[in-house]
């Protein structure tokens, strides 16, 4: 599948090593940063691709949607970790090759398109280590776009999620219920 993007955007402000650190500064802030960093790294309309099975606050252009992912990780995973292996830029596009490590907590919910939860998985204690690659876009000295290639069944099996069993499966359904109707009553 082909990802439509503008026209490569001239970012003559930045050299090779400042795109990367930009990148970087963009995944790391995921795991800890605070909202005002997000938008010192983060244009006003930047796209999160990997946003259309979060929840639908993270769908929105720009650092709020950013945050918000960060927000839906962090309230799932405790010691929420990202360790950079590798770095690579042309032109106007980085990839990160990382490990993303956590333990799953908090309820992890995923969602349709049109915003309603998915699946619900219900915190195992787990933790789980998996390699994961993200693209960054950069333009006028700011992330303009991410996407990523995710480990996501490593992910699922590591926390526990996969082989569903019974007992597994009925905290699921008790999960979701309860997500469900925590947004019935606005308290997402």
């Amino acid at each position: 599948m082909k990802i439509e993007h503008s026209t490569p955007a001239s970012t003559p402000e930045l050299g090779s090593e400042e795109k990367k650190s930009l990148a970087v500064r963009a995944l790391m802030m995921m795991a800890d940063g605070d909202r005002s960093v997000f938008g010192e790294v983060l244009s006003a309309d930047a796209v999160n691709r990997e946003a259309k099975s979060e929840p639908p606050p993270t769908r929105v252009h720009g650092p709020d949607g950013f945050f918000a992912t960060a927000l839906w990780l962090r309230d799932a995973f405790a010691d929420l970790k990202f360790e950079v292996k590798n770095v690579v830029e042309q032109d106007d596009l980085v990839v990160l090759d990382t490990v993303m490590s956590a333990r799953h907590e908090g309820p992890f919910a995923t969602y349709d398109e049109q915003g309603r939860v998915d699946q619900v998985f219900a915190p195992t204690g787990k933790s789980f280590t998996v390699r994961q690659a993200h693209w960054m876009r950069v333009a006028d000295g700011k992330t303009v776009e991410h996407w990523a290639v995710r480990d996501d069944l490593g992910m699922a099996k590591q926390a526990g999620w996969v082989p569903p069993n019974p007992t597994s499966l009925t905290r699921n359904v008790l999960a979701a219920r309860k997500l469900r109707k925590q947004i019935r009553a606005g308290r997402s």
